[in-house]
């Protein structure tokens, strides 16, 4: 028996509103688990092992990398001066200050998150910045704060696979963008179903883990949506972090980090 929607946006909400008030920076540390389980690194060894640069982790507010994500979605972006950005779950804001940088004093970006304690987090790392062109709203991914054909680029970093609803998830984020605009996200995905022990276990939905969509399945949410050109790319390397999210469950048999990369038609 599936978990009813709003027990799951509950589950999701709590946790990672209690990752968000630790005085510790980093979610990763060896008391807690984030998408990351209990995992002793840094959340900047973690950000380098996903593939952000040094030249990334410069000049960004402490706090701001949580290490919560499961790939790097501003690499696949391509983000060009001028444009005007959404990161879908956007948490501390890291990739949100990273896509500034890129889009430039011109360029706009918008970060979304349902859980009010990230989204405060967010907006006072944003503030010790002094940055211009950053906001962050409260909001639900699946009921976006964001108005029509008012994006070029939506990011999102290992938050999908979290949502209760990603049909509508991707649904909305179809409404938001331009046409001609794309989507850049990593995140986890099924290769092979999980167990139904793994699918009905809350914890590992709000652990990245059991809400993970098969590539057959995404791609198929994906083209009802309206999106074109779609392309998921799973990174088999990504199953070595993988396993210390659940260390002694395997999960790392059924999921995978994924590049989800599709255009909606000009």
């Amino acid at each position: 028996m599936e978990h009813d929607q709003e027990i799951i946006r509950q589950a999701v909400r709590q946790r990672y509103g209690e990752i968000a008030k630790k005085k510790d920076t980093s979610c990763c540390g060896p008391a807690s688990s984030c998408c990351g389980g209990n995992n002793v690194m840094s959340a900047d060894a973690i950000a380098r092992a996903l593939g952000y640069s040094t030249k990334d982790l410069e000049g960004i507010p402490q706090g701001a990398n949580m290490g919560l994500g499961c790939g790097n979605p501003k690499a696949l972006a391509a983000l060009k001066p001028g444009e005007t950005v959404l990161d879908l779950g956007s948490g501390g804001g890291f990739d949100c200050f990273l896509a500034a940088r890129q889009v430039g004093e011109n360029g706009r970006v918008i970060g979304v998150d349902m859980t009010p304690e990230m989204v405060s987090k967010a907006r006072d790392n944003a503030s010790q910045m002094g940055i211009a062109n950053v906001e962050f709203r409260l909001g639900e991914i699946e009921h976006l704060p964001v108005a029509d054909n008012s994006v070029d680029v939506i990011l999102s970093n290992c938050v999908i696979n979290l949502a209760a609803e990603k049909a509508q998830v991707y649904r909305d984020a179809f409404r938001v963008l331009k046409a001609g605009g794309r989507l850049a996200i990593s995140d986890v995905v099924a290769t092979r179903p999980l167990p139904e022990a793994l699918q009905q276990d809350l914890a590992l939905r709000a652990a990245c883990v059991s809400g993970a969509e098969t590539i057959a399945h995404l791609t198929q949410i994906l083209q009802q949506a309206g999106f074109a050109d779609i392309r998921i790319q799973p990174k088999d390397e990504s199953r070595t972090f993988i396993k210390e999210w659940v260390p002694g469950q395997k999960v790392e048999e059924y999921i995978v980090s994924a590049t989800i990369e599709a255009l909606k038609p000009a």
